[in-house]
This record gives C-alpha cells, structure tokens and sequence, in this order.
C-alpha cells in the first residue's frame, strides 16, 4: 500500500512537534490545513496572532493562534446581514488587517472572476481583532480610481501619513488616505509602483530599505498552479523598487524568494512579517499540497532568512518541517 510523503510527515510531527524533547520544537506545513487562501495576520496586545483570508469560509474566517502553528479558528468578520454589498454577487478577497488610532481596521477587496472592472476595495472596524466588524463601505472601484482589476489591499503608514497600496496584474498602484485611514484623501490619485505581473502587495521596512513583496503566476490551478512569492527593495517607500542588479520592479524585474516544489505548488500571497523573540523573522503565505490540491489553498509558515540586505527562505522553496518560532 502507498502511504504518501506528506502523511508520513503528519504522522511524525503529531508525535514529535510539542513531545517530550523540551529542546527543539518544530512544526510542520501546513500550519492550518484548511482552506484559507491570502492570509493576513496581526498580533494583539496580549500576545495573541489573529488571522483572516478570502472567504472560502463564508463572511471572512478569523483564526487566532499564540505561536504562528497552532491555529483556532474563532469566527467571521462579517455575517450575511453586516456583509459589505457595494459589488453585487461578489466574493470578499484579499483582506488586510491593521491597527489604527485603536481600532482594529480590515481592508478587503469584493470581485468576482471576470469582474475587473467592477471590483473594488472597501474596509471595515471593529474593537477587538475577533470582531464583530462593522463596515464603513466603499474605498473605490476599478472603474472609479482608473486602475482595473483594483484588488490585494494593502495598508502601510509613513511619516504619519497613511496609504494603501493595491492591484492585480494590471499593476501595483499606491494612493493616500484620510487621517483616519478609511477614506482616499481628497484629491489624492493613484500613482504605479510596480508592473503588471505582480499582484498581492506587501511592503516590509527593515533597515534602511523597503521591501516590496508580491506574487507573480497562477494562483488558483491546484497543483497546476505556479504562484511564486518574490521581491524588490527601495531606500524609499514610494520606489523606486529594483532587483538586485538594479533593474526596476515596474518592468517586472524581482527577485524570488519562494518557489513551488514537489511537495507543494502555488506558493504566495504573503501576510505580514512577524519577528519572534529571538529577533528571527517568519512569513505565513498559501499553497496547495500537491496530492491534496482538493483540499484548497493552505496557510504555509517558513523562516525569512537576510543576506546581504535581501531576504530568502532556506532554498526558495516551501519547508516540510522545520524548528518552531519562539513567541
């Protein structure tokens, strides 16, 4: 009988991750084996990690966790009557969570495949990161802002100034927002970042560069699925962004930082960055398990490794096992 790879690792992390060896614990992928595509992620004030994705779990599931491996699920953002309608018969995609002025704030996209044009970006608040979320609307449409494909919100501050940045393959576009960051600032125009094979933005300070993290591929093919997770870095939040032989990010030149591989495909749509206390920074992102690619997009966690100002994770590819973040 063919016992796969995968459940061989399952068994031996369920025997051996949090056992009797005191010393060394580690985990293995995925860290949340259900379907919970394009995560994003925050850490409250009492330690704990929250986490939220596209609603393949209708309204938006939220997950919390106190080590980035172990994952409750705790509920949705919204229900069927505080759900966001501003795109009829769409989906909530992509959603970015932040805290700001000491509300809990959830960016998220509403589309529909075939949609580009229609789609948008809305937010929501809430008081506490487990909700409830009340929705505060509408940021913009596609064809309102002149950007197709307007969705993968993503919020950042600099200099007290609060943005967001977004897009789909049709380019990577910023814009700022109000004081309170759930309005676009009046006046204020989209200006491009990045170029049109990018979608799934982050933007991670560290030293004096930003990093801007996207996925390029296919993300939605199961095991067919190419999604890679890559990067560019600027001295400045606003670019411009470049590989490591100066070749800029708006002519689609990157650097890749995780590939697929025999074990898993379609590797992308980071969340944000988090640093455990023995100052190692971790990423969670999504993927399918190839030979279980009905099971949907997974939540993966790998180690960020620098070197020489550029991150990578231990040979561009997806762990199977690794040691634990200690939190």
């Amino acid at each position: 009988m063919k016992i796969s790879f995968i459940f061989i690792l399952f068994l031996f992390c369920s025997l051996h991750s949090y056992g009797t060896t005191p010393k060394i614990k580690v985990y293995c992928n995925p860290v949340l084996a259900k379907s919970t595509p394009d995560p994003t992620v925050i850490q409250a004030p009492d330690g704990m990690f929250y986490l939220y994705a596209t609603e393949d779990i209708h309204n938006i599931p939220i997950y919390k966790s106190p080590d980035l491996v172990n994952w409750t699920f705790v509920g949705t953002a919204f229900t069927d009557a505080t759900r966001p309608t501003f795109e009829p018969k769409a989906g909530l995609w992509a959603p970015d969570i932040n805290h700001i002025d000491g509300k809990y704030v959830l960016y998220y996209a509403m589309s529909r495949w075939g949609g580009e044009h229609t789609c948008g970006i809305g937010c929501a608040v809430a008081d506490s990161p487990a909700g409830p979320f009340t929705d505060q609307g509408k940021l913009f449409r596609s064809n309102e802002i002149g950007v197709q494909n307007s969705i993968d919100p993503f919020y950042i501050e600099e200099n007290g100034e609060k943005y967001l940045f977004w897009g789909s393959f049709r380019g990577i576009y910023y814009i700022e927002l109000s004081e309170d960051g759930l309005h676009i600032r009046p006046g204020a125009k989209p200006t491009q970042i990045a170029g049109t094979a990018y979608e799934a933005v982050y933007v991670h300070k560290k030293g004096k560069y930003y990093y801007l993290f996207a996925s390029i591929g296919s993300c939605c093919q199961g095991e067919k699925s190419t999604y890679t997770t890559v990067v560019g870095r600027s001295e400045s939040l606003f670019g411009p962004y470049m590989d490591k032989n100066g070749n800029s990010m708006l002519d689609n030149h990157h650097e890749v930082v995780i590939h697929p591989n025999a074990s898993f495909a379609g590797t992308g749509h980071n969340a944000e960055i988090m640093t455990d206390k023995k100052g190692d920074d971790w990423i969670l992102y999504h993927a399918y398990i190839r030979d279980k690619a009905k099971q949907g997009r997974v939540v993966m966690l790998d180690r960020i490794h620098w070197k020489k100002g550029w991150p990578y994770v231990e040979g561009n590819m997806p762990s199977n096992e690794a040691q634990a973040p200690k939190f």
